[in-house]
C-alpha cells in the first residue's frame, strides 16, 4: 500500500461516523443521494461511499438505488412527535418510576428522547430538587416548570425532528461538567450494548456517561434486540436499566454479568 493511500485509509476510519450521520441527515431532507455527489463532497473515493451505503443498508436504515441510496420504504425512524405517541402508556410507566428513583439534590444530564421527557415530566409533578443539563428543548421546558428543578440547556446545532441540539459544541459544553447521573434514552438494547440511530445521538450519550458517576437507560421492551447504526454505550457503562418489562434470557444474562442491575416499572 502506498503511503498516500495509508493516509486516506486512517482518515477514512476517523470520519467514517461522521460521514453515517451525515448520510442520514441528508436522506431526511431529500429522497435521493447520489454515490458521485457524496464521494466529492466527503472527499473520498466513490468505493468508500459505496461501502458505507451498504453497511447503513444492511442495518435497514437506508435502500440502496441505482447509482446511489433513497430513504427505506416504510421503515424510517420516526420523529421524537411519533414516538411520544407510540408506546405512550409504557414510556409513562417507565418515567413516572425512574423519577422515584431520582435523589433530592442529585445532579443530572439527561439526553433527548421521549421516555426520558416523562422522567422529566414526572420529576416536575414531584418537586423534586436538582440540576439537569439537558440537550433537550421539550426537556428543559417540561422540567423547567419545577421551581425546585435547576435546568441548563446545552448549545449546539438545533436538529428539528428532534427539538434538540448536538454537534461539537454539545460535546464541548457536556465535558465541561461531572454530574451524579447520566439517564439515558435510545433506539435499541442488546447484548452489544446501546445502540442509537439518530445521527450526532450516540456522541451525546457517549459524553454524557463519561461525565457522570453512574448511567441509567431507559427503554421499553419493543427496543430490546432492535437495531441501531451506532453503539453509544457498551453494557457494563450502565450502572442501571429502567425498563417496561423483563429482557429476553441471552441479554438479561448479558446485563447480570456486567453487573448492570434491570429495574422493572411498576
Amino acid at each position: 500500500m502506498l503511503a498516500s493511500d495509508a493516509q486516506e485509509d486512517a482518515r477514512i476510519r476517523l470520519r467514517k461516523q461522521d460521514r453515517y450521520e451525515q448520510i442520514l441527515l441528508e436522506l431526511k431532507l431529500r429522497p435521493h443521494l447520489r454515490i458521485s455527489e457524496l464521494a466529492e463532497r466527503f472527499g473520498v473515493s466513490t468505493e468508500t461511499v459505496r461501502r458505507d451505503f451498504e453497511a447503513l443498508a444492511d442495518k435497514g436504515l437506508i435502500d440502496r438505488a441505482h447509482g446511489g441510496a433513497s430513504r427505506p420504504q416504510g421503515g424510517q425512524y420516526p420523529t421524537l412527535d411519533e414516538r411520544q405517541r407510540a408506546q405512550f402508556r409504557e414510556r409513562e410507566r417507565i418515567g413516572r418510576f425512574a423519577a422515584g428513583l431520582i435523589r433530592p439534590g442529585e445532579t443530572l444530564m439527561i439526553d433527548s428522547g421521549s421516555t426520558t421527557q416523562q422522567m422529566a415530566r414526572f420529576l416536575a409533578f414531584a418537586g423534586t430538587p436538582c440540576r439537569v443539563i439537558t440537550n433537550s428543548l421539550p426537556l428543559a421546558m417540561t422540567l423547567g416548570q419545577s421551581e425546585a428543578a435547576k435546568v441548563t440547556l446545552a448549545p449546539g446545532e438545533y436538529l428539528p425532528s428532534e427539538s434538540a441540539v448536538t454537534g461539537e459544541e454539545t460535546l464541548d459544553f457536556l465535558h465541561r461538567h461531572q454530574v451524579d447521573r447520566a439517564v439515558i434514552g435510545a433506539t435499541a438494547l442488546s447484548v452489544e450494548g446501546v445502540l442509537e440511530t439518530v445521527p450526532g445521538f450516540a456522541a451525546v450519550k457517549r459524553a454524557m456517561l463519561a461525565r457522570a458517576a453512574k448511567g441509567m437507560l431507559l427503554i421499553h421492551g419493543k427496543k430490546f434486540g432492535a437495531r441501531g447504526f451506532a453503539r453509544a454505550a457498551r453494557l457494563d457503562e450502565l450502572a442501571s436499566v429502567v425498563v417496561d418489562r423483563a429482557p429476553p434470557a441471552e441479554l438479561g444474562e448479558a446485563l447480570a454479568a456486567e453487573g448492570v442491575e434491570v429495574q422493572i416499572a411498576t
